[in-house]
């Protein structure tokens, strides 16, 4: 999966370069959407593989253990890239990031295409995930900066809904979609990937013609760095821990959900598989755009409320047999977990100094990006020793637990600070 936290483009400490037309003809219009395309289609890419992992599992004998590890290959990917290559478009421009990290998800898009086995699929996975880790902040902090050459004096409200659209709206996209090819054309393990294989060319080819936004200069390399502020600390780390909540249950609709679906539900249809992670990221997608004006308080209650609510009612399904009671649970989770990523990161931005700012959404980025990974694998191991039922209400139990103990601090803090 992007990266499905929303970005916040980081202030920089260079001079923007002047409007100007690419070097091939893209307007600073033409290429804010480009941009978007490039984007979407790369998040959606990442997410192809949800339907098809009973696929893998029936055709190429992957256990539970091998699914939940090729998707945390992803996660390591993206965690690994966030901290040594995020950050560099600041001064090495944005585009000659993003075209390399694109052409990152074509390679990995070819490994799929050239084999099914465990050890191609890994590595394909992390490939994924290091190309993620170098377009999520690049590409918002592009579309911020063309959006402005373009419209001058318009305010950043267009490029923020349309990186909040690009952003969930591509990880809805890339399931139904690969659902759907899986379900009703042959080669089902290969066909989608050929069709995102031409859809990142072209995205490719997109991203080569914008504009450069930022001036290249010289500097010596660091890593990404995780700076929080000593007096915000608590609060901080409440709003990390609400990523880790809310990317948890998202990796759960892009890992193992498709099992829940085929095996306890008795749904085996991949279109479905597809549907039902489309629906949880497009009301993810819907409920931050709805709330785009509301306060931060607002935007954490009814994010921890849904996500809350949401799991208990997946469980719910599971355990009752019930694919509407199962999907119903799913969208408002989905919900909850777009509502509480924006609170987070916005809370996470208020804290943060404008000079560390960067360093302090790249430590949300880490607690996020743990909570993607390692719960779904917990949840893997789990499903080895005991039934699917029960690790699922172990697994909804651990992360409303989290949830709990991050809205007692975020809240009453929230509470103190419009008090004060």
């Amino acid at each position: 999966m992007t990266s499905v936290l929303p970005s916040v483009a980081r202030p920089t400490r260079h001079r923007a370069v002047p409007a100007r037309r690419g070097v091939r003809g893209l307007s600073h219009e033409q290429g804010f959407w480009a941009i978007a395309f490039a984007f979407a289609v790369s998040l959606a890419f990442t997410v192809v593989p949800t339907p098809l992992w009973a696929l893998y599992q029936r055709h190429d004998g992957y256990s539970t253990i091998a699914v939940t590890i090729a998707f945390a290959a992803y996660a390591v990917g993206v965690v690994t890239s966030l901290f040594l290559a995020g950050h560099v478009s600041d001064w090495l421009g944005r585009r000659r990031i993003l075209l390399p990290a694109v052409l990152l998800e074509a390679i990995a898009a070819t490994l799929f295409i050239t084999s099914t086995s465990l050890g191609v699929v890994i590595v394909a996975r992390v490939l994924s995930g290091l190309g993620i880790g170098m377009i999520t902040a690049t590409a918002t902090a592009h579309l911020s900066e063309l959006h402005t050459a373009a419209r001058p004096g318009a305010g950043r409200a267009r490029a923020d809904l349309v990186s909040t659209v690009a952003n969930l709206g591509g990880f809805a996209f890339g399931p139904v979609v690969a659902g759907v090819l899986a379900q009703y054309v042959s080669a089902p393990l290969r066909t989608p990937y050929l069709v995102f294989l031409a859809l990142l060319l072209l995205a490719a080819l997109a991203v080569s013609l914008v504009p450069e936004t930022v001036d290249a200069f010289p500097r010596r390399y660091r890593p990404q760095r995780v700076n929080v502020p000593a007096a915000t600390r608590p609060r901080y780390f409440a709003a990390a821990a609400g990523a880790f909540a809310a990317l948890s249950v998202l990796g759960l609709f892009t890992s193992l959900a498709p099992s829940f679906v085929s095996g306890t539900l008795h749904h085996p249809s991949r279109a479905l598989a597809g549907l039902v992670a489309s629906l949880v990221f497009a009301s993810g997608a819907v409920v931050q755009v709805l709330l785009r004006r509301q306060p931060i308080r607002r935007q954490l209650m009814t994010g921890l409320t849904l996500m809350a609510l949401g799991l208990v009612t997946v469980t719910a399904g599971v355990w009752g047999t019930s694919l509407a009671v199962f999907l119903a649970g799913g969208i408002v989770a989905g919900g909850g977990a777009g509502a509480l990523l924006k609170g987070a990161i916005s809370t996470a931005v208020d804290l943060a100094p404008p000079a560390v700012r960067g360093e302090a959404l790249a430590g949300l980025f880490l607690g996020g990006y743990l909570g993607l990974a390692v719960p779904v694998l917990g949840l893997g191991i789990a499903t080895q020793l005991v039934s699917p039922r029960v690790a699922l209400l172990g697994f909804a139990a651990a992360v409303i637990l989290v949830i709990a103990g991050a809205a007692r601090l975020l809240l009453r803090r929230q509470a103190l600070n419009r008090a004060l």
